[in-house]
């Protein structure tokens, strides 16, 4: 028997429907192939184990449970077993639990413990996947880097460098500027689509830059996916942070970070955490610019009263 029928075997057809849409075209390494069948005969207590747990049960490290939940296409485990909980404790509810839930006082509380619910589980996905990845190397075999410190260093290093971000995004890019034009030299925003757009990319590369950081989270922006197409054809390397690893857009190295879908407007809080980090990681790469740019920032706040005193 396959391993997506061992997978769907004694499980009702909805729930069957979900998971074989779920593994339909994966290829499992034997590691992942043993925590799938030990999900196929226990996925009902599976669903409330922590990744530590079930890694423990199904024989494997805890990276390789957060590596199968990615192959699968989630974040990390804890979207993954999210995704799963409602379909096995609830049938259909799926669709149900995937909606906000209104209706009186007591259904506005119910929906706004579920939308903080949801983004605390978003951030625990990015903290199990940024573990998991510890023991990869900073770089592989084509110089893309592995790890998160790794592309700091990337973009640390790369002058100027181009942040894009339309439409819903560009918040998060002018957010991401604003913080790290206070340790890098030179951060080129890129918030409009367009020729403007194209322009923006072309004289970002003639000026030496090697790295485009885009931000490109649902819905897709055309000229965003446009941009980095261009952008690839010019000989730039691009980062993209986007809801999840699997994205119908070029890209050398992809950070997902889920966003929040229970509010009207989808909820940026994981891909806000992650743009920080990467913040913090391209801070670290160059130490002593970074204390050097961050010192001449104060004074020049307290030269100019930008701030009020405490």
């Amino acid at each position: 028997m396959s391993i997506t029928g061992r997978l769907l075997r004694g499980l009702e057809v909805e729930v069957a429907d979900e998971l074989e849409r779920m593994v339909q075209g994966r290829r499992l390494s034997p590691v992942q192939q043993r925590i799938a069948h030990y999900l196929s005969g226990h996925l009902p207590d599976a669903i409330f184990l922590s990744s530590v747990e079930l890694a423990e049960r199904a024989g494997v490290s805890q990276p390789s449970v957060t590596r199968f939940a990615m192959a699968l296409g989630f974040a990390g485990y804890p979207e993954f077993r999210h995704a799963l909980r409602p379909l096995v404790v609830g049938g259909n509810g799926a669709a149900h639990a995937a909606e906000p839930r209104r209706g009186g006082v007591n259904g506005a509380a119910h929906s706004v413990h579920d939308m903080i619910d949801d983004e605390i589980r978003h951030l625990t996905a990015i903290r199990d996947r940024l573990a998991s990845g510890l023991d990869t190397p900073r770089a592989d075999a084509n110089g893309l880097p592995g790890r998160i410190e790794g592309l700091g260093t990337a973009l640390a290093a790369c002058e100027p460098l181009p942040v894009l971000g339309l439409q819903g995004s560009s918040g998060l890019v002018t957010t991401f500027a604003y913080y790290a034009r206070r340790i890098h030299p030179d951060v080129r925003p890129l918030i409009h689509g367009g020729a403007e757009l194209a322009e923006a990319v072309h004289a970002a590369r003639r000026a030496g830059s090697e790295w485009l950081l885009a931000f490109v989270l649902p819905r897709y922006p055309a000229d965003a996916v446009h941009a980095l197409e261009y952008a690839a054809k010019l000989g730039f390397r691009t980062a993209v942070i986007t809801d999840r690893a699997e994205v119908p857009f070029p890209a050398d190295v992809v950070l997902p970070a889920p966003v929040g879908r229970r509010t009207v407007c989808d909820a940026h809080t994981a891909p806000l955490a992650l743009a920080m980090l990467l913040v913090e990681a391209m801070a670290e790469a160059a130490p002593l610019r970074t204390q050097a740019r961050m010192e001449e920032h104060e004074r020049m706040t307290d030269q100019t009263g930008v701030f009020l005193q405490p």
